[in-house]
């Protein structure tokens, strides 16, 4: 399998770069996987399409400010971006600029209330990276810190919040788990009084998911490990939704991941936490996810191809084709999909 069949034409326009004026007014494409037939729709019509019984899977993940700029000890400027905790005040981290941010190097931030002291290289070209302070670490990091936008939306949101999904709790993520972006509290509320239920999962997002994939051969592509959790009450509300027939749908592709990492061979699920680096291609066997709730992802990426393993290789770039052709918008905050 190679990468590039997994690539498709993307008319550079259709790249939003602002969120909709409501989040649940994004349109959405809705596939049925059985009959290959696509509906055009609005999020709001969403319940139309869940049944009571039914189990939505959030992740609850809140985008860290994890954008640091600073200055080097020459007085250059530098960047740090946080990727993951490692504990004791230190970070796996990118840097700008990498030649410059060799072991041992000092990145001062806020006039030196915070710096940055560059300890080791890692093999993808990340820093392990240990932060010298005085006084409380969140309040310097949302004093110094901003959200990590992805390089191509190019203007920060008037409102920051609208980089957060309405149920974000545990700080940790590098990037928005953007499928959840098209909730708002009302739409959540009409979803649960239908007899829905949603459960929530943690998986901080690292940048690492939307690494571009570099090797021609996918089997060959590493994925980066991320930390998530499966809370005892998550597993107990999916498990009690299978039993009742229920499906249980996924609310983007990081849920996705980590009812699939704790998913049991016989398709339970399981109450557990720690690092995940699953990496989902076509033949792979879904266990715990029944339909897929999703935002319209980068050519070549490996979200892409976890899509695609959901539905198919040939299904997923059909769809994209015709979302292309009704203007649809892409990736972050853009439009969305239902896969049932």
């Amino acid at each position: 399998m190679k990468t590039s069949d997994f690539s498709y034409d993307l008319p550079p326009e259709l790249i939003a770069q602002t969120p909709a004026e409501n989040r649940d007014g994004s349109r959405l494409l809705v596939i049925d996987r059985k009959t290959g037939e696509l509906r055009h729709r609005f999020f709001y019509d969403l319940p139309e399409f869940l049944r009571p019984g039914d189990c939505l899977v959030v992740n609850n993940s809140r985008v860290l400010p994890a954008r640091l700029l600073g200055k080097r000890e020459s007085g250059g400027g530098a960047e740090i971006l946080l990727l993951k905790e490692l504990g004791g005040d230190h970070w796996e981290c990118l840097v700008k600029p990498g030649k410059s941010l060799c072991p041992g190097a000092r990145v001062s931030f806020g006039e030196g209330r915070l710096t940055g002291v560059i300890e080791a290289a890692l093999d993808g070209g990340e820093r392990v990276v240990r932060f010298e302070y005085a006084g409380i670490w969140n309040e310097l990091l949302y004093e110094l810190g901003a959200a990590p936008l992805p390089p191509y939306i190019r203007e920060k949101p008037a409102d920051e919040e609208r980089y957060q999904t309405v149920y974000a709790k545990p700080p940790g993520s590098a990037a928005a788990p953007t499928a959840g972006l098209h909730f708002t509290n009302e739409l959540l509320e009409r979803i649960k009084g239908m007899g829905v239920a949603v459960a929530e999962v943690t998986l901080h997002v690292g940048l690492g998911t939307f690494s571009p994939v570099t090797a021609e051969d996918v089997s060959e592509h590493r994925m980066h490990t991320e930390w998530m959790e499966i809370p005892r009450g998550a597993a107990e509300a999916v498990n009690q939704t299978r039993q009742t027939g229920g499906r249980v749908i996924a609310v983007g592709t990081t849920s996705c991941r980590a009812l699939e990492s704790a998913a049991l061979p016989d398709s339970r699920l399981r109450e557990w936490r720690g690092d995940t680096g699953i990496f989902i291609t076509p033949g792979f066997s879904f266990k715990a996810t029944d339909a897929l709730i999703t935002n319209f992802h980068l050519p070549e990426s490996t979200l892409l191809m976890l899509v695609s393993a959901f539905y198919s290789r040939e299904g997923i770039l059909t769809a994209y084709g015709e979302a292309v052709q009704e203007r649809y918008r892409f990736f972050s905050f853009g439009d969305a999909m239902l896969m049932l």
